[in-house]
């Protein structure tokens, strides 16, 4: 792993320069507000980002906690101990990537200097296009798809063995670069890359599932495939007639997979193509919004705030390459 990627994870954060000054307790208010141990998004992560990674805090035992968003344990060197309420302790090595559900609660502990686990805080709505290029249903769709939704999962947490294969190894690295360098215009990139990585993964997850489940989740694949590649114009009138199913049936799918409907999913994608071009090209917001599907610029620019907390020009001066 390039060595710049290495040292920013290996520095000494100020909560663990804290705790090697004395105090070996963790700082509950970094994580959150709450009085039961569920880890807040919106404290690690920046308004606006759907995707970040720390190092995890070193030098003392974490305690049990939950997440409101998904977890994603990447052990870059060294190894670290974790133990996943109903399921035992779990001994990361060098290379092992763990994903962890939302429903998951774990603790760790302590571990040296030299233990880096490279820790990627992701909010459900990131996985959207990734989860639809896996393009199969085994252990690790069903595992995302319940992660879309912030549903219980028949497995909270998915560990795999990544050490020695090349793809994964390069792919995770060029995420850890794309998020700890902080470029501007990486977004897309950065789902694409993740959706690699999934595909990637989904070869070593296991046998693939069958029965009526795997039937459910092979159709909600085929529609979140469709809104990623129809997200200006498509409807849901189209996509049932194009996979077959009944407008109706499809809409009780989508809300209980992922708990948003069809409209929400596309408008997601539409944001989501919005925020690319306003970084990666020079198009005026009125093109912008004629090409993702939109003619009313007063609606487009309240859900472009709303989500963002920004209008797309705000958004295109902090962010555009």
């Amino acid at each position: 792993m390039d060595q710049k990627i290495i040292d920013a994870l290996s520095r000494i954060s100020d909560e663990e320069q804290a705790i090697l000054d004395g105090d070996n307790s963790i700082r509950k208010n970094i994580y959150t507000e709450q009085l039961d141990f569920i880890i807040d998004s919106e404290k690690l992560l920046a308004s606006g980002r759907l995707i970040d990674v720390r190092t995890h805090t070193r030098f003392t035992d974490f305690p049990m906690h939950r997440h409101n968003y998904t977890e994603m344990l990447y052990m870059v060197s060294g190894s670290l101990t974790t133990e996943i309420k109903g399921a035992g302790s779990i001994i990361l090595r060098e290379g092992d990537l763990l994903m962890l559900s939302q429903n998951a609660e774990h603790s760790l502990k302590k571990c040296g200097k030299d233990d880096i686990c490279a820790n990627f805080i992701i909010l459900p709505e990131f996985f959207s296009r990734p989860v639809a290029m896996i393009g199969r249903q085994n252990v690790l769709s069903d595992f995302m798809i319940a992660t879309l939704a912030g549903h219980d999962s028949p497995d909270s947490f998915l560990l795999f063995h990544t050490k020695g294969i090349v793809p994964l190894e390069n792919l995770i690295e060029n995420l850890l670069w794309s998020l700890i360098v902080r470029r501007h215009g990486m977004n897309t990139i950065n789902q694409v890359t993740m959706g690699l990585i999934l595909m990637n993964l989904s070869e070593l997850s296991g046998e693939i599932r069958s029965g009526q489940s795997g039937k459910k989740q092979h159709i909600l694949l085929k529609v979140l495939e469709y809104i990623d590649q129809n997200y200006a114009e498509g409807t849901l009138e189209e996509c049932a007639d194009e996979t077959g199913y009944s407008i109706y049936y499809l809409s009780r799918l989508l809300k209980s997979y992922t708990g948003q409907n069809f409209k929400q999913l596309l408008q997601q994608r539409k944001l989501q193509q919005a925020v690319y071009y306003l970084e990666n090209t020079n198009l005026s917001t009125d093109v912008i919004m004629s090409r993702i599907g939109y003619d009313n610029s007063s609606y487009f620019y309240n859900i472009f705030r709303r989500r963002y907390g920004c209008s797309p020009r705000e958004y295109r001066l902090t962010h555009k390459l």
